[in-house]
């Protein structure tokens, strides 16, 4: 139940951020969204940077990481993403390739 809570709280603050765009969620965001969206701080930028030469990551690839850890900074409920956000979308990243 607490899952179904935090999923809830997580779509309803997307809805919020979102609310004058015609998107519904970080899935939907383009690159400048991105840029406007997730304001990421040196050591978010570093660690991707490294995730990027290791994993052979393209462009596309770097912008879903960074989707991924907006969703999971909503679902903590944390305004800023932060760099265990980014390390959890790298592994969610990893495991599926």
């Amino acid at each position: 139940e607490k899952i179904c809570e935090r999923v809830e709280r997580a779509r309803e603050i997307q809805q919020s951020r979102f609310a004058e765009l015609s998107i519904i969620s970080n899935s939907e965001m383009s690159s400048d969204q991105i840029k406007t969206f997730c304001e990421l701080d040196d050591q978010c930028k570093d660690l991707l940077r490294s995730a990027v030469s290791a994993l052979k990551l393209s462009a596309r690839g770097y912008h879903r990481i960074i989707k991924i850890a907006r969703t999971i900074a909503d679902l903590a409920g944390i305004e800023k993403i932060n760099s265990m956000h980014i390390a959890e979308a790298i592994q969610y990243r990893f495991k599926t390739e």
